[in-house]
């Protein structure tokens, strides 16, 4: 018996983000609107590896998801099945056998919501013959072909919210705050959670810089009577001709882990400047709780919109912002570079424009 429904899975891989559940249960019920089976895929790529991590979804599993954060299928940033761990040092490759299950189950397409690495294994996995299509996701924002990613909102979010919070306590003390947020590579989270909370200078990894440069503004505030300052920085954020700083070596079928510049720049604001500094570092706060109303849209369009690109019988693809829009882009395009701040653009601009350092001038 032939059949005419389609049978579709769907898998969110590498780090949480706010808005995975909303992405979800836009997917199921536009599956579900059409006919179709939904199979849920835990721990990212790896629930195709173990297929006894698969699951049914229908509407009960997502009934209420969408204001929640993390994800109900969970996820994994060392499920790589090109790179699969197995010990030690030691990497195989076991797309062939992913494959293998994918046919097996008799599914018709796969939905990859992820980042720049899980867009990347996407995109391998699609040549070895899977109909699969993206959903970006990543609190970075640096995915090439969509004007955002869902999660990034929140993230600036938070991060606005903590650097309002620490005005008052830093100008009570008359310290320096320096607040270390995510991006890994690129620095859109510390330049707009920077120029929104109004710091006073904001570092980030597309323009190197100059610690005295930084030094110097905090002393002039100082000199004009503003006795405390507030430093946000990007954790891939490196000085001129540096490097930027990491937490160890990587592990194998993972990315090195970045942080630990914001505890460094607060040492050396001291030494140069001698006013009492100290660290905070937001870290995985940013990906943590509700998302915000933006999040939820935006995913929600994209969970949706995968499901009629399935429908139309595109592949291959991601789909991306492009307002008012949700339009599909390549997914060689969507790996092709990562998207960092521009450097000629009008928030860059903005900045400099308010007062606000960035550590080159």
């Amino acid at each position: 018996m032939v059949r005419t429904s389609k049978r579709i899975a769907i898998n969110t891989g590498g780090g949480d983000a706010p808005g995975l559940n909303a992405v979800i249960g836009a997917v199921v019920r536009g599956a579900l609107h059409r006919g179709w089976e939904v199979i849920g895929i835990r721990d990212g790529y790896a629930g195709l590896l173990d297929t006894s991590k698969c699951l049914q979804l229908g509407r009960r599993e997502v009934r209420g998801i969408a204001h929640l954060g993390g994800t109900i299928l969970g996820t994994s940033s060392s499920g790589n099945p090109f790179e699969f761990p197995v010990g030690g040092d030691q990497t195989v490759d076991r797309s062939a056998e992913l494959v293998k299950n994918f046919k097996r189950l008799g599914l018709d397409a796969l939905i990859a919501i992820g980042g720049d690495g899980s867009m990347r294994i996407a995109h391998e996995l699609a040549k070895k013959g899977i109909p699969i299509v993206g959903v970006p996701k990543t609190i970075d924002n640096d995915l090439n072909g969509t004007v955002s990613t869902f999660g990034f909102d929140t993230a600036v979010t938070v991060a606005t919210d903590a650097v309002d919070r620490l005005h008052s306590t830093a100008e009570a003390h008359r310290r320096v705050f320096t607040v270390e947020v995510m991006g890994r590579y690129a620095g859109w989270i510390a330049l707009h959670a920077g120029i929104a909370g109004g710091a006073d200078v904001v570092l980030i990894p597309e323009i190197p810089f100059d610690i005295e440069a930084v030094c110097r503004k905090i002393s002039d505030r100082e000199a004009h009577g503003r006795h405390f300052s507030i430093v946000v920085v990007a954790e891939g954020a490196k000085p001129i001709g540096g490097q930027m700083t990491t937490k160890g070596p990587a592990e194998p079928g993972r990315e090195v882990i970045l942080g630990g510049i914001a505890d460094q720049l607060a040492v050396q604001i001291h030494q140069e400047t001698g006013k009492e500094t100290r660290c905070v570092v937001l870290g995985h706060l940013q990906r943590g709780g509700r998302p915000t109303a933006r999040d939820r849209l935006i995913a929600q369009r994209f969970g949706a919109a995968a499901v009629r690109v399935i429908d139309r019988g595109e592949s291959s693809v991601m789909v991306a912002l492009d307002p008012p829009h949700i339009r599909t882009v390549p997914l060689e395009v969507a790996t092709s570079r990562m998207k960092s701040v521009p450097l000629d653009g009008d928030t860059i601009a903005t900045a400099r424009e308010i007062g606000i350092c960035l550590g080159d001038e």
